[in-house]
């Protein structure tokens, strides 16, 4: 790669992204999000924090362990333990990377780490050579680098190169800085140590101002070669910066910044659309890039000047960020070997079970839907993609709803091959039966979230029911349901999410 005129996306969802409230993904989630990441073209994935919990442990070093064609990396704290976990996560990666970090502001220092500046400069060194032993691709991040004394951050940034670090990353850590202000402090940084010309520096923003975008990009024009983002811009706080609007920035203006990336612009909506569907939370509708809107004219003016040239108020293309159109493509006469072509042609590449379980699920559709379109299909292997062991299966349910009379629901559910009927009422027919499952599982879960959305236009639209429930120490777990009866899809969702609660809890 020319270091010159190509960008490195790291991209850190699966690490940065999922501390975020809410966030938080199943092993198998992971998996399937990490490869649609490599199939996007990232170059860097951060698997996690392989040293923060027995399951981010496994969760990173599954993921290393089946990416081919980028690198995978873990993230560690400037310490021995830290750094030896990394290694042994990452280690089966076809390009392993572990990245340290220390903080090296003076407010970082005296407060948080409680060490003087010599102290943090020796740890920074030895750390750096205890990961470089381990392998040649090593990332250190000065943590809270836009705060830092500029003398002493140039100190560091020599040092860690001397002993091996070969990306240096500088966090905008709490989304403080400016994008005239981060361009300059690149430059400088540049001009202060010469030795970043050999290596690549790398840029991490917060989006506590809104500016993180903004400042990724101002980065890159001060010298950085890596910039780190998130799908959507999940993150802490206020989140990271948005990879689709980076990449999109840089493909739009590419006139302005004269940067090219190896990601591949039509796999946008797909990556956003799979973090959506994996988390349950929605991206706002006016959302850059991936929002329902971003595309959308209703202006009587705008619909004129679109219909008679796109480019009077669009600036990219739909198509660009893998934006399809709703069609018409299958039904139910349809056969095994059309549904395998519509789903190539799709982007998706199923195994030969996968394709089997796919094509039942969207036969039982077919007919109870006169009309299939594309968006069904895939939110039907999405969903299977991402299904985890069920410990409960719906076996069927009855309603007894009406404006005169208090709601009830009979819901039966199989576990271990056993079933279990219950009866419970609520204010409406989804609260009962959600509360009939809760009897059945035998705890009372709280609901965080309930939505519920049709997939197509028509009478028959499938609906799409996601539920978000709390489990234990308040991590959060979401469940996703479809059909054509919403509260059908609201019980499977709600199931879904119990499914995955007992999952991790067993993986725990």
């Amino acid at each position: 790669m020319d270091s010159n005129n190509k960008i490195r996306i790291f991209d850190t969802t699966l690490r940065d992204g999922e501390q975020s409230p809410g966030m938080s993904m199943n092993l198998k989630e992971k998996i399937e999000l990490a490869k649609q990441l490599e199939r996007m073209g990232v170059d860097v994935i951060e698997a996690g924090f392989a040293n923060s919990s027995p399951g981010d442990f496994q969760s990173v070093k599954a993921i290393a362990d089946t990416m081919k064609d980028c690198a995978v990396a873990s993230l560690a704290r400037a310490g021995a333990a830290d750094i030896d976990r990394a290694w042994e996560a990452v280690k089966g990666a076809a390009d392993p990377r572990i990245h340290l970090f220390i903080a090296t502001s003076d407010l970082h220092m005296e407060y948080k780490l409680k060490m003087s500046k010599d102290e943090v400069l020796k740890t920074a060194v030895e750390m750096t050579k205890r990961a470089a032993g381990y392998c040649p691709n090593i990332q250190f991040s000065a943590e809270d680098a836009t705060r830092s004394d500029m003398g002493f951050l140039a100190k560091v940034v020599k040092a860690v190169i001397k002993a091996g670090a070969t990306t240096i990353n500088l966090p905008d850590t709490v989304g403080y800085t400016t994008p005239d202000e981060h361009e300059a402090f690149f430059a400088e940084l540049h001009r202060r140590v010469p030795e970043l010309g050999n290596v690549i520096a790398s840029s991490h923003c917060h989006n506590d101002l809104g500016l993180a975008v903004a400042n990724s990009l101002a980065a890159v024009r001060g010298g950085a070669r890596q910039v780190e983002c998130t799908v959507n811009g999940i993150g802490e706080r206020a989140g990271n910066a948005a990879l689709e609007e980076i990449i999109m920035a840089l493909y739009v203006r590419k006139n302005l910044y004269g940067i090219e990336t190896n990601v591949d612009n039509t796999e946008i909506m797909r990556s956003s659309s799979m973090l959506t569907r994996i988390t349950g939370v929605k991206v706002q509708p006016n959302k850059a890039i991936v929002g329902d809107n971003a595309f959308a004219h209703e202006a009587g003016i705008h619909q004129h000047g679109v219909l008679a040239k796109a480019e009077t108020y669009e600036i990219m293309t739909p198509a660009s960020v893998g934006l399809k159109e709703s069609n018409l493509v299958l039904g139910k006469h349809s056969g095994k070997h059309a549904f395998r072509d519509r789903l190539k042609d799709l982007g998706y590449a199923l195994s030969d079970e996968e394709l089997a379980e796919a094509f039942k699920r969207f036969k039982e559709l077919a007919d109870r839907k006169k009309r299939v379109y594309d968006k069904d299909i895939e939110a039907l292997v999405a969903k299977d993609a991402m299904q985890v062991p069920e410990t409960f299966t719906l076996d069927k349910y009855v309603i007894n709803s009406g404006n005169t009379i208090t709601s009830t629901a009979t819901v039966a559910l199989v576990k271990d091959g056993k079933t279990t009927e219950t009866v419970a009422s609520g204010s409406g027919p989804i609260y009962a039966s959600f509360k009939a499952i809760d009897k059945i599982v035998g705890r009372h879960l709280e609901l965080e979230d309930f939505q519920i959305k049709a997939i197509t236009e028509g009478e028959d639209a499938l609906g799409d029911a996601r539920v978000v429930l709390k489990g234990l120490e308040g991590r959060t777990f979401s469940g996703r349901g479809l059909s054509t009866d919403i509260i059908e899809s609201s019980i499977k969702a709600y199931i879904n999410a119990v499914n995955k609660l007992y999952y991790q809890e067993k993986e725990a």
